[in-house]
């Protein structure tokens, strides 16, 4: 497993954190840690997921990602 910290943009609320932390959970070889208002921190098994993928994802429903 490795770990993942991004920055998220255009969440504004606990609705927002919600939608984002769905999102990862569909995600196969995901482990959510941590997601908050403009942030996520997580573990990804590198055999089933990266980190194109999981940005890619929250990208889809309207919201920004990158690493850091």
């Amino acid at each position: 497993m490795e770990q993942l910290s991004l920055a998220i943009t255009g969440m504004h609320c606990g609705a927002c954190v919600r939608r984002v932390t769905a999102a990862l959970e569909k995600i196969q070889g995901v482990q959510i840690g941590t997601v908050e208002v403009g942030s996520a921190q997580l573990e990804f098994d590198p055999a089933q997921a990266d980190p194109t993928i999981i940005m890619a994802s929250i990208e889809k429903i309207g919201f920004s990602a990158a690493k850091g």
